[in-house]
């Protein structure tokens, strides 16, 4: 009978067992090491728009730099942030991204879940060319597409939404395209359902489920992580769009926070501490998104499909 592992271990020498810990400590140490680098370097940039968002005016192009703020403890230390939340009408820029993200991100969710279902389990004729074709969409960025979009809204949908509103400086051109079927959340869905056994199909059949009960029933339930994290990044992408807000909205009180940051920076120069303490106030509801999302993301990485 084979020895165990615990037994052979324990007839190591001192010697061995002093050079196996040496080995496994420096390893583990080298690691650390190597991590804590790269976790310094990543965090570095966001610890310095920190600092500079209280420095005066001057402090900021100090050489050597300064790490310690000439406005910390000071009266005025939070006159920067004061200045960009009342003045700048940051308050409600942030308002405005964060009711635009979370509804792209529900459109993101709604159609994205239910094409997702249909190419992962529904059988139907030309499904494979139809999947391929929503796939080569994603080839194409932004930049190629919007020129046509923004035609077609301004001459055909600003027309028919006259009676609503218009189209045109609205949030409807930063709202619906979402709602429209994206491929690499059709993609994300699709492989995440396709990890789902098919015995769950098979026995909701056998009981007599139709195809938008097993959906609503099974699988609906089981992708709350998946969903959770195409929300994530749906919100994320569209909380930093630039290129449509700046195409649709004219109106002060609809621009969102990417464009309230462009207004910091001129053509000559910049308001380094009112951009960045801008910066860091457009970063504070993505942070909290993520940090309550957190959860759910790391099983949407890890799960399988099937709940314990």
């Amino acid at each position: 009978m084979a020895e165990s592992t615990s037994l052979r271990s324990a007839r190591l020498s001192l010697g061995e067992r002093a050079q196996y810990w040496i080995a496994f400590s420096t390893r583990r140490t080298l690691s650390y090491l190597l991590l804590a680098f790269f976790a310094t370097f990543t965090a570095f940039p966001f610890f310095w728009m920190v600092v500079t968002s209280f420095k005066s005016g001057n402090a900021i192009f100090e050489l050597p730099p300064n790490f310690i703020p000439d406005r910390l403890f000071q009266p005025d230390m939070f006159d920067t942030y004061v200045e960009v939340l009342t003045q700048h009408n940051f308050v409600r820029y942030t308002i405005n991204s964060f009711f635009i993200s979370t509804m792209t991100g529900i459109g993101q969710i709604i159609t994205a879940t239910m094409a997702g279902y249909a190419f992962a389990r529904l059988q139907f004729r030309g499904k494979n060319v139809l999947f391929a074709l929503l796939l080569f969409t994603a080839f194409f960025p932004v930049e190629v597409t919007i020129i046509p979009e923004f035609i077609l809204g301004a001459r055909v949908f600003d027309p028919l939404m006259e009676p609503f509103g218009g189209w045109m400086n609205t949030f409807l051109p930063l709202i619906v395209p979402s709602f429209m079927v994206g491929s690499f959340g059709t993609f994300l869905m699709r492989e995440f359902f396709s990890t789902i056994p098919t015995e769950l199909d098979e026995a909701a059949i056998i009981d007599g489920a139709t195809a938008t009960r097993i959906f609503l029933s099974i699988y609906l339930p089981l992708s709350r992580p998946a969903m959770t994290t195409l929300f994530l990044l749906a919100f994320i992408n569209n909380w930093n769009e630039l290129l449509r807000p700046v195409l649709y909205i004219r109106s002060r009180e609809l621009q969102t926070v990417t464009m309230g940051l462009t207004t910091f920076q001129g053509e000559f120069e910049a308001e380094w501490n009112l951009l960045l303490t801008g910066s860091i106030i457009a970063i504070a509801p993505l942070l909290l998104v993520y940090i309550a999302m957190q959860r759910y993301i790391v099983e949407g990485i890890t799960t399988t499909g099937i709940k314990g």
